[in-house]
């Protein structure tokens, strides 16, 4: 990945150390299921690559990152009922640089995910 490419200023320092540090944890945390490149797999974990699903749950994916999921849902036209394990030890920043990591390197987002979005979402525990 080319992030510090001090030719390429696509990102702002801030968003730059996000992406960098969410890509730590997404190694550490979320690769070993949704794969290298967020493609998922198969009808196991689903990809993290659907831009529409990413945009339109934007408040609730640090819930799920958070506190696991058990819910089926629906992401890039299939359906997948497994059960996200829930990832209490980390940290809402680590969230907020996971999710950057996710939406702007896989779901082709421009907008970062700061702290403050990621500590409003989780203050609504899921049902």
């Amino acid at each position: 990945m080319q992030l510090a490419n001090s030719c390429n200023n696509t990102y702002d320092i801030k968003t730059t150390q996000y992406m960098t540090n969410g890509e730590k944890v997404y190694r550490a945390h979320c690769q070993n299921c949704h794969g290298k490149d967020g493609e998922g797999l198969g009808k196991l974990y689903p990809p993290l690559t659907d831009p529409n699903y990413l945009k339109d749950n934007r408040d609730l994916l640090p819930r799920i990152i958070r506190y696991g999921l058990k819910d089926t849902i629906q992401v890039a036209n299939e359906i997948f009922a497994g059960v996200m394990p829930a990832n209490p030890q980390l940290t809402d920043v680590d969230i907020a640089y996971v999710l950057t990591y996710i939406t702007l390197r896989f779901g082709d987002s421009e907008v970062k995910f700061d702290i403050e979005e990621v500590k409003k979402a989780l203050s609504t525990k899921p049902n």
